[in-house]
């Protein structure tokens, strides 16, 4: 039997020897995975939010689950009622209000700000893959710049209401609309910009117009290769597994408007490639 080649696997210094999902990494990673995937599912967060999906399968709308979805996170991490996660009016330090939302519009904003570097933390954490960029290529985990990144997660996270167990639920919360409204699709057809090709990596190039390339742990695309074409020289083209979706366009209607992202978790992917 044929084997796949070497650079068609996660390669090792892009993921970590364990996680916290039910597939490992160099599985979930890989090119096959891309090609023929399954589902992802972050340990024990169905079973812990057992009665919220219950609630959930008795709605009939994808906005009717969704407001039940936001209301659930109101009142299972008191967002509204911070005092009682522990919060003191005034003390010194006290950062409540970074919920899933204020850290999902700050990668909007800046996919390389702190709020960034928390979700691409949380990437690592549940399902060990690696950051490759934050502020430019992450080639040496030893570097500066890596330092950097550390210091902006650290900072994202010091003294906030368990965002980690936040981004767990909103993405059980993803992969649950995503099979419930639309169960006959497995990929999404997803488009981005890129500058500076060379500084990404490509792990090989079967073709003119194709490359094997290893994404970030967490990366924005569009579904319109014309808004793609306003962020780089290069677009890149890829069917996105719907099982490796931690956020899409209309999730949470109303919410994040005029965001049409698609938040992507990464690995190794086979990409279509044209200079714009």
């Amino acid at each position: 039997m044929e084997t796949a080649p070497a650079t068609d696997t996660l390669p090792a210094f892009a993921r970590l020897p364990i996680n916290r999902c039910n597939l490992p990494p160099v599985i979930l990673g890989g090119l096959t995975f891309q090609r023929h995937p399954a589902a992802l599912e972050i340990d024990g967060i169905r079973a812990l939010h057992a009665a919220l999906f219950q609630t959930l399968d008795q709605l009939p709308t994808p906005a009717a689950r969704a407001l039940r979805f936001m209301d659930y996170m109101k009142a299972n991490f008191r967002l509204d009622h911070l005092e009682d996660a522990g919060y003191r009016p005034g003390s010194a330090g006290q950062r409540g209000k970074a919920d899933y939302l204020r850290m999902l519009r700050g990668w909007f904003f800046d996919a390389d700000g702190q709020e960034a570097a928390v979700l691409k933390s949380w990437v690592e954490s549940r399902f060990g893959l690696l950051p490759r960029s934050h502020g430019g290529p992450l080639g040496d985990y030893s570097g500066e710049r890596f330092q950097h990144y550390l210091a902006a997660r650290a900072r994202g996270l010091y003294n906030t209401n368990a965002l980690e167990s936040q981004f767990d639920l909103l993405f059980t919360y993803c992969q649950y609309e995503l099979r419930r409204s639309r169960p006959e699709m497995h990929h999404q057809r997803l488009f981005r910009g890129l500058n500076a090709l060379q500084q990404h990596d490509i792990l090989r190039r079967p073709g003119r117009n194709r490359a094997l390339m290893l994404l970030n742990n967490l990366n924005s695309f569009t579904a319109s290769r014309d808004r793609a074409s306003e962020f780089g020289d290069y677009i890149i083209e890829i069917a996105a597994p719907w099982s490796k979706l931690l956020f899409f366009p209309d999730l949470l209607p109303g919410l994040l408007k005029g965001e049409e992202e698609y938040l992507v978790i990464g690995g190794v992917y086979e990409v279509g490639l044209s200079y714009f």
